[in-house]
């Protein structure tokens, strides 16, 4: 029992002691601000009364005593002491002053100045308001200069990390970079050191951020770095982030060897929610050249309410997310379908967290089983289908034509028609900006499987409903893990073609167009994207090198492999004879495609995918591509075998 009270003792004393040592430490200097600036005061006005001295001294300590108890400015962690802590010392002092002048002017109305003890002594009694306001500036003085000595000499020799600090570069100087100085000085435990500081704001440019010189984004270059003793990143913390700034900065910073890492805002700093491991290293998708597109349209949560639906291809890149955006939702049920086991077992143990977990179901399966899909229809009877599922590398799609037609096609039209049979209320298929105009085999299947999906829309009580877009980034197998893995590895990156250019997005702009259509289509409708202007990606390699602080080809080089078969140089969203119509959110557009002999195409659609799936080995390579051709003319094959067939 002794043992327990004295282990409950020795927690109390190591948990509390400090704090109440900070309450003593105020007292003494608060108390001897008093004695100092009463003798100040009074010594002009002839002897000073010791006793009186004592008396006055203790009424005053006592009411400061109590208002530090009240407000708690001892329990603050001295060595973090900020603007918050200041301010609070600042609210106490001033409530303390207040009542000591109020406790006076009573004192001295009701007792007088005189006051007799029990010894029969009499001492005189005499509140100066200036010698109570002299000692409270001293006494906020005091308290504040040993907190702030307290922590500079605790971030000097106990927080000492200067072997291992890392010098970097400061951008930004309005309020969101004092911000950034001050977390990256103060609160990092000196693991950076800001060795320079620039800004492009031309009213910012000479003036001074605790002693270090705002400097021009032009002054930027090897001559600062070597005058400044080198700098390993540059860490941008700017509010107005938008990519076309973003760019700026980065074609300046890419001619020299930092690394480029960006800040979170300026309002998640203030609500304390930002830490020095929260800076990240700067990310090619926010150099896209655009602003990324917003929809945070309300109404996709109300329409998916009390839904099910169903998401094929869900485990992949687009679908995966997808399922992560509508998960969040109030949907009924959500049934997630995809053929890759491992990917699909991983996004099932990541929504695990999730509440209602028992909403979703995640089935293994091919959309190109007819039985197996028409069951799932025939059990859930889905409100809404998200068609994700398909094959989308051109290179492998253009030497397997066969797996192509029968899951970009064939399973496509299959799951569209079990969509019409259950009369699903909206149908989105995820498409591509490769069905424009197409040179390879995977866009030109892409393309066939919207034909069909029209065709089917014009006889259907569902609404049938296209997303096309360009690249996205990070997905699976796309060109910036490529590059990423390449330059890890030391270089060289691959790119085929020095001209070739791309139209990018993000996953997630992705699949709020998806959602977006989903909901507002009205069927038969094809929506794109206004994606900007399209990227080099020879410009897009450069700016991967210096975004990992290398350079361009001293440290990675570039090697030019040649097109791929199949593979454009240039990438369209709208064909030749397609014309686009505005929508109710300026960066969507619907293509207006023709149809004309869509019902032929129709036909002709039915008879690909009756050869493909029958399993016919006589049809070869060329016999199914040439079908394709017959259903999407303005298919032209590049850099492929199948280009002879464009001359027949």
């Amino acid at each position: 029992m002794e043992s327990q009270e004295e282990y409950h003792w020795t927690n109390m004393l190591r948990k509390h002691g400090p704090r109440w040592l900070v309450l003593l430490i105020d007292f003494l200097l608060m108390w001897c601000s008093f004695i100092f600036t009463y003798i100040v005061i009074f010594k002009y006005r002839g002897p000073i009364s010791f006793s009186s001295l004592l008396l006055e001294s203790l009424i005053i300590s006592l009411v400061y005593l109590l208002i530090f108890i009240l407000f708690k400015p001892y329990q603050s962690i001295v060595r973090r002491t900020g603007l918050r802590d200041l301010k609070l010392m600042g609210n106490c002092i001033g409530t303390a002053f207040l009542i000591s002048i109020l406790f006076s002017y009573f004192w001295e109305l009701f007792l007088g100045k005189a006051f007799v003890n029990n010894f029969g002594n009499k001492w005189e009694i005499h509140f100066s308001q200036t010698q109570l306001l002299f000692h409270a500036l001293l006494t906020g003085c005091a308290l504040i200069s040993v907190r702030l000595l307290y922590k500079t000499v605790y971030h000097s020799f106990f927080w000492n990390n200067r072997q291992n600090m890392i010098p970097i570069i400061l951008f930004g100087a309005g309020n969101m970079g004092h911000n950034a100085f001050n977390l990256l000085q103060l609160g990092s435990r000196n693991r950076y050191k800001v060795v320079a500081i620039i800004d492009d704001n031309v009213t910012r440019i000479g003036r001074y951020i605790q002693g270090i010189r705002v400097r021009s984004l032009s002054d930027l270059n090897m001559d600062l770095l070597e005058r400044i003793g080198g700098a390993q990143e540059l860490v941008i913390a700017i509010d107005n982030s938008s990519p076309e700034r973003l760019a700026k900065i980065s074609e300046v910073a890419e001619q020299l060897p930092l690394k480029l890492k960006v800040m979170p805002n300026s309002v998640k700093m203030m609500e304390g929610a930002v830490a020095t491991r929260q800076i990240r290293t700067l990310k090619i998708g926010d150099l896209l050249g655009r602003n990324p597109i917003e929809l945070n349209n309300p109404v996709i949560a109300n329409a998916l309410a009390n839904k099910v639906v169903l998401i094929t291809g869900g485990a992949g890149s687009i679908g995966s997310e997808l399922v992560r955006q509508i998960a969040r939702t109030d949907c009924k049920s959500l049934l997630i379908l995809d053929q890759a086991e491992s990917a699909l077992y991983d996004l099932q143990q990541e929504l695990k967290s999730l509440d209602n977990f028992d909403r979703f179901e995640f089935v293994v399966g091919n959309v190109r089983d007819h039985g197996f899909i028409k069951n799932i229809f025939e059990r859930i009877h889905p409100h809404f289908v998200f068609h994700a599922a398909a094959y989308k590398h051109v290179p492998l799609m253009e030497a397997n034509p066969y797996e192509a037609i029968l899951t970009n096609v064939c399973g496509s039209y299959q799951v569209a028609k079990l969509a019409d049979t259950y009369q699903v209320e909206k149908f989105v298929m995820v498409s591509t900006d490769k069905a424009v105009n197409p040179t390879n085999v995977m866009g030109a299947t892409k393309r066939v499987a919207e034909i069909a999906i029209s065709a089917i829309n014009k006889h259907s009580k569902t609404n049938f409903i296209v997303t096309r877009f360009g690249n996205v980034l990070g997905s699976n197998g796309s060109v910036i893990p490529l590059f990423e893995k390449q330059i890890d590895q030391g270089g060289p990156i691959t790119i085929t073609h020095p001209d070739i250019t791309r139209y990018f997005m993000t996953i997630p702009e992705a699949c709020q167009l998806v959602q977006e259509a989903g909901v507002m289509g009205n069927g038969g409708e094809i929506f794109v994207f206004d994606m900007g202007v399209s990227v080099k990606i020879m410009d897009l390699a450069k700016k991967m090198i210096s975004l990992k602080g290398l350079s361009y080809p001293d440290d990675i080089d570039i090697k030019i492999v040649g097109l791929r078969p199949g593979e454009k140089i240039y990438e369209e969203l709208l064909a030749n004879d397609e014309n686009t119509m505005k929508t109710h959110h300026e960066k969507i557009m619907i293509a207006q495609v023709n149809n004309v002999d869509i019902d032929e195409k129709k036909k002709k659609i039915d008879e690909l995918c009756f050869i493909v799936q029958s399993g016919d080995n006589s049809i070869n390579h060329m016999k199914m591509v040439s079908l394709i051709k017959e259903i999407v003319p303005e298919f032209k094959s590049q850099n492929s075998v199948f280009e002879k067939l464009d001359f027949t």
